[in-house]
């Protein structure tokens, strides 16, 4: 995130764009509420009537995967009206002439027919956005999940840069992660290609310094692979051995069947997690690791802001913190770690990180010895430290981009739109997008251990349009089939014009019908992340029902 969550408040217009806050970010989702009560503007761009999009000044219902033709066409309308920020663009920006030219190249009647949209209601949500004094972006993965997800992330950035909205409060290109600690594991090297602080691994000064801190020679430094690249290396025999800790790959990556073909296939698994999950069937080992809960550290949320973690309970036997198993391995196979806690490992993250390097356990103790525990989020930084915090004389950034970018000028990229992998045909009909929902929380790995959260939905529910389920036979709670090129599964309808007729919605948590066995593992050719939003399916009714038999209220889903 460019921006700290507090300045929602800063925004006098809000663009949501694949993200349905209030169920899959709760806690950001009130402020995005507070936020309409306050009497501010709110333009929801989502293929579903999701909550947020009912209380929306405007609701941009785009079809899956045409996030580049909304937002291209809205800055078309931004350029033809004459609202973009010329002394920003000069100022801060770069290859601007390339950026307008592409933009000029279609029309919004032309993004309004690829999207769905109409073409007024993307004129409006273009000027509501370039004429307030900040417009905030907030985004997920419902514009990351494509194999265009890079080109969506460059357009909403160009949309931000085009009106000058970034580099001060209330402003911002702000992507909400969808865990507790995703911001602090990218930043320790979660990547296939960086060290801690997004240092390249093929970069001979970050190699040089991290010899340097570890005592090894780093020899051949080249770009490891993503999740989906590791599972056809190991189709390739390239990749014999796979260590899985704190994932559930069976149920959250894309095409289950080759994901099972590949973990049965490699020749030695570990798994290390807090509960046997769908995965640990086919480890040969699996480790069982501490909850957060049970352990001492630092958590790094989504607005980039470092915060401590204290043990509240003892571990139970048998188990150990995460750091602890990898140490002991790593011992086993030679290496000569010493870590003797968590904060002996922050001491090494603030010496070879530079965005942490003023981030030490002193001054988190600090800060939380001056928190207000009953605001959630506060106007001054009185909760952990946001980075880039190089040295322990600055005090963290809670706006990136200040003044000037981090490569110097903003860079403006000709985006063009490109279809989705798979399209509608004959014989499936019907294309399938998935996400979250409140109850239930990513694999289900933890949210379904709770009777509670389970007694409130049980069973994985796949939304069906009212005009859809009668043409279909399909009643409200029956059990049906959704079928890809894939597979089959067998949710239970949930009829509700949440969804448009043609579309299907389906959270991923159930492993018993896992909405991933159906999805596309075609991949994003830089980010590498898979098209899991778009897949046609065919959907049929199993109580041999008709056409035009009754369905149930849509009030029925709200």
């Amino acid at each position: 995130m460019t921006n700290s969550i507090a300045d929602i408040h800063e925004a006098d217009v809000m663009l949501l764009i694949g993200s349905n806050t209030t169920e899959a970010h709760p806690v950001i989702g009130i402020e995005v509420v507070r936020l309409l009560n306050e009497g501010k503007k709110l333009i929801v761009a989502d293929p579903r009537k999701i909550d947020l999009a009912r209380r929306a000044h405007l609701h941009l219902q785009l079809r899956p995967g045409t996030n580049v033709a909304l937002l291209n066409g809205m800055m078309r309308h931004i350029l033809d009206k004459g609202l973009e920020d010329m002394e920003f663009i000069e100022s801060r920006t770069e290859n601007y002439p390339a950026f307008r030219e592409s933009i000029m190249s279609a029309t919004v009647e032309e993004a309004a027919e690829i999207s769905g949209v109409p073409a007024e209601d993307i004129r409006k949500a273009a000027e509501l956005y370039a004429t307030c004094n900040n417009a905030n972006i907030l985004y997920a993965m419902g514009i990351t999940q494509f194999h265009t997800g890079t080109n969506n992330v460059l357009a909403v950035a160009n949309l931000s840069m085009l009106t000058g909205n970034i580099g001060r409060r209330g402003t911002g290109v702000n992507p909400l992660r969808g865990q507790n600690n995703v911001q602090g594991a990218c930043d320790m090297g979660g990547l296939p290609d960086v060290f801690s602080g997004y240092q390249k691994v093929d970069d001979p000064a970050a190699v040089a310094k991290m010899e340097e801190a570890w005592g090894v020679t780093l020899e051949d430094r080249q770009k490891g692979k993503t999740i989906m690249e590791m599972m056809r290396s190991i189709d390739d025999g390239e990749i014999r051995a796979l260590y899985v800790m704190g994932e559930n790959p069976i149920i959250s990556d894309p095409n289950q069947k080759h994901v099972e073909e590949s973990l049965a296939k490699v020749d030695f698994l570990v798994v290390q997690d807090i509960f046997f999950t769908e995965t640990c069937e086919y480890a040969d080992v699996v480790l069982p690791a501490c909850t957060s809960l049970e352990k001492d550290g630092t958590f790094t949320n989504t607005e980039r802001r470092v915060q401590r973690v204290r043990a509240a309970l003892e571990p139970r036997e048998g188990t150990m913190p995460d750091w602890q198993i990898v140490q002991l391995i790593a011992s086993r196979m030679g290496a000569d770690w010493s870590y003797t806690s968590a904060e002996s490992i922050m001491t090494e993250i603030n010496q070879v990180t530079p965005q942490y390097g003023g981030i030490t356990y002193r001054r988190l103790e600090a800060k939380s010895e001056q928190r207000t525990p009953d605001v959630v989020f506060e106007e001054t930084d009185s909760c952990g430290l946001q980075w880039p915090c190089p040295d322990e004389d600055h005090s963290g950034t809670p706006v990136l981009h200040a003044g000037r970018f981090s490569r110097g000028n903003g860079f403006f990229s000709a985006v063009e739109y490109q279809k989705p992998v798979e399209e509608v045909s004959d014989e499936y009909p019907m294309i399938l997008t998935t996400g979250r929902e409140l109850v239930h929380y990513h694999t289900g790995t933890m949210s379904r251990q709770a009777p509670g959260l389970n007694a409130l939905v049980p069973d994985a529910r796949l939304e069906i349009n009212p005009d859809d389920a009668r043409d279909l036979g399909i009643k409200h709670g029956e059990r049906v089939r959704l079928t890809s090129r894939r597979g089959s599964i067998e949710p239970f309808a949930w009829v509700t014009d949440r969804v448009s007729p043609g579309l299907v919605f389906m959270p991923f948590h159930f492993a018993e019908a896992p909405a991933n066995r159906l999805t596309v593992q075609t991949l994003d050719p830089i980010s590498k992340i898979p098209e899991l939003k778009v897949a046609a399916v065919r959907l049929e009714a199993m109580n041999g029902g008709s056409p035009g038999a009754a369905v149930e209220p849509e009030e029925a889903s709200v």
